[in-house]
């Protein structure tokens, strides 16, 4: 046996195949993992040049990864106008005052962050930032992407008025006279792109490189970028954003790209698609960098009603409308191409979040697997606030994942007041239903969707398990069979989200021949009260047997 470049003993090794931690030691040689063991059978495999890294009672886990997640939207909107931190209408007005005093040679104020319960009914108006910054356009999106905020100056050189159409997918809120209020929903925010300065390749590389250290900082070795664009893409071409980071020997972790499809280009698109990802594979080692994913958004979100639902919305006063959400797509038109995707070799990414939109991706899946056969592509649904009874075991008997994004399954002010109060009486049964899934077969992965919600997974670990929010004291949301157990969570969180990205041959458990992608907790997860998962913290993060975080100073 080869001799060990590191070895980690002293503490507690959670390799994914047990079902708790156990005392062990980890040696570490050529970037991969060489041995799991007692720490005096391992010793024998330590040389003079032999690092040993002291776990202290710590635990080590296989590295984080993130199946649904933006880190260059996150990166470049944290250089921005960030209203991330913001807490309440004032503060974000103050935020863009402060920005824009602060950078007077910007054409435009551009961010993001702002979220929509701190405005009444979620709809900040043009006003508000009239009265801040009235001699340039400011737009500014919300912590979700799904809407935006303009002041007048953006709207007039956009040319949009109160004789402008909401666009397919899209919709103005509007005053008494129609002029356009402030808010801008979906599909309407493409009314500026003819006008807004796009993000240059210079902001984009920055804000990639920005995020990874933050990300590497929550543990995280290996994400899926759920919207890479092409150059007419705001954010511009980020597929050549990373290729830059690869070649320039920046990018540290491994990425899968979920390429986007343009809901307005149709099945023309495809040639483009097909192109980029074989050049990537032509170019890339497929465990650094792989475009063989494409992210399909088949609706919007619940709290602006555009999420796709079964049962109408009902109005402020408990009656239904005739409002069902958007569909971005017919559903037969989403089967369609769904099915030319898969058969093309490519996994699909859906963004799906309500009911109705759930049962659309699932019946495209099925149709897909119908023409072409099972298939190997591992297609996942992220989101899924919202899932019909009927639907669950559909995923196990599709073989189509539930990508969770945890940190939401919990009461929070966006979900209780623009939300539930508009969905059926017992819409709270229905949201999330994490453990259903899981009981139900469904492969289990787990991601963040930064920028709309923090990339740290200890976080959503602990609401997952726990349902309320971190430090929260609250009613937990749900029945208390859609919680998970810690393991449950913890997998999805690595060897389920390894398996998303054709990564699980080589990541996501710990046993001899994987790669060495690691991170080490400041405590062991299972031997603390489920209430205070959410205080545990990542000491260190290491990829490929190199060290590549450390909170501390590990000497």
């Amino acid at each position: 046996m080869a001799c060990a470049e590191t070895i980690f003993e002293n503490g507690w090794i959670y390799t994914g195949e047990d079902e708790r931690p156990v005392r062990a030691a980890l040696a570490v040689a050529g970037g991969r993992v060489l041995a799991v063991g007692d720490g005096a059978e391992l010793a024998s495999l330590a040389t003079s040049a032999t690092i040993r890294v002291d776990l202290r009672g710590r635990l080590l886990i296989p590295g984080f990864q993130d199946a649904h997640v933006h880190p260059i939207m996150a990166g470049v909107e944290h250089l921005q106008c960030d209203l991330t931190q913001t807490t309440s209408a004032e503060e974000a007005v103050a935020a863009v005052r402060g920005y824009a005093e602060s950078h007077p040679d910007e054409p435009w104020i551009l961010g993001a962050g702002w979220s929509m319960d701190c405005f009444a009914g979620g709809t900040p108006t043009r006003q508000m930032l009239d009265a801040v910054v009235s001699d340039r356009p400011v737009l500014v999106q919300n912590r979700d992407h799904h809407g935006a905020w303009a002041n007048t100056k953006a709207l007039e050189l956009a040319g949009i008025d109160a004789g402008t159409p909401d666009p397919d997918g899209g919709r103005l809120e509007r005053e008494a006279d129609g002029y356009p209020a402030g808010t801008i929903h979906e599909g309407a925010m493409g009314l500026f792109d003819h006008v807004h300065p796009g993000i240059s390749p210079e902001q984009a590389y920055e804000g990639l490189l920005w995020a990874q250290e933050l990300m590497l900082s929550y543990g995280i070795t290996a994400w899926q970028d759920a919207w890479v664009g092409t150059s007419q893409s705001p954010f511009g071409d980020t597929l050549e954003t990373y290729l830059k980071a690869l070649d320039a020997d920046e990018l540290r972790v491994r990425v899968r790209a979920a390429q986007w499809w343009d809901r307005s280009a149709g099945r023309g698109q495809l040639a483009e698609i097909l192109a980029r990802r074989d050049r990537v594979a032509d170019a890339c080692d497929p465990l650094r960098l792989s475009a063989a994913t494409v992210k399909v958004m088949v609706d919007g979100v619940a709290e602006n009603f555009t999420a796709a639902m079964h049962t109408p919305y009902r109005d402020r006063h408990g009656h239904h409308t005739d409002n069902h959400g958007i569909e971005f797509f017919d559903p037969a038109q989403l089967r369609e191409f769904v099915t030319d995707l898969d058969a093309n070799g490519f996994q699909v990414h859906f963004h799906a979040l309500g009911d109705r939109a759930v049962t659309n991706a699932l019946d495209a899946v099925e149709q897909a697997r119908t023409v072409n056969g099972p298939g190997t592509n591992r297609h996942h649904l992220a989101h899924l606030q919202v899932v019909r009874t009927a639907d669950v075991p559909r995923f196990a008997a599709l073989g189509a994942a539930a990508n969770l994004q945890a940190l939401w399954a919990c009461h929070e002010e966006q979900l209780d007041v623009l939300t539930l109060p508009f969905l059926e009486a017992d819409a709270e049964e229905r949201h999330y239903p994490f453990g259903e899934l899981a009981a139900a077969g469904a492969h289990l992965a787990a991601g963040s969707d930064w920028a709309v919600s923090s990339p740290n997974p200890v976080l959503a670990i602990h609401v997952a398990v726990n349902r309320v929010e971190p430090g929260g004291a609250q009613q937990a949301l749900g029945p208390e069979h859609n919680k998970l157990s810690l393991k449950q969570i913890l997998d999805a969180y690595t060897q389920g989200t390894a398996w998303i990205n054709h990564l699980d041959s080589d990541t996501g458990i710990i046993r001899p021949g994987a790669l060495a992608d690691l991170a080490i907790l400041d405590r062991n997860l299972f031997d603390i009260p489920a209430e205070e998962l959410h205080t545990v913290q990542v000491d260190e993060t290491w990829i490929a047997g190199e060290r590549v975080f450390a909170r501390l100073d590990p000497s």
